[in-house]
């Protein structure tokens, strides 16, 4: 699990252009959006695309997106339940 997360916070630097940032800078259970991160809906599409291109989870609901986004932690706990790659 551990290795899942280290590689999320690598693929939303990297999927979201937060060139100031390193994995370090970010804990497993920092707010990604609102006062955590400072993360918005426009990032919110880009993590979908994200989840479906990297592990093949499609999100239909943008209910169940707000829950899966809280933290890398919530995150990583999804993608173990549900991915398909």
């Amino acid at each position: 699990m551990d290795a899942l997360k280290q590689e999320l916070k690598e693929n939303i630097i990297e999927q979201l252009n937060l060139e100031d940032m390193s994995p370090n800078d970010i804990a497993n259970d920092d707010m990604l959006f609102g006062d955590g991160l400072g993360l918005d809906s426009i990032d919110a599409l880009e993590l979908i695309v994200m989840l479906d291109k990297s592990y093949g989870i499609k999100l239909t609901d943008p209910k169940e997106g707000r829950a899966i986004f809280e933290s890398i932690d919530t995150m990583a706990a999804y993608i173990t339940e549900h991915r398909t790659k």
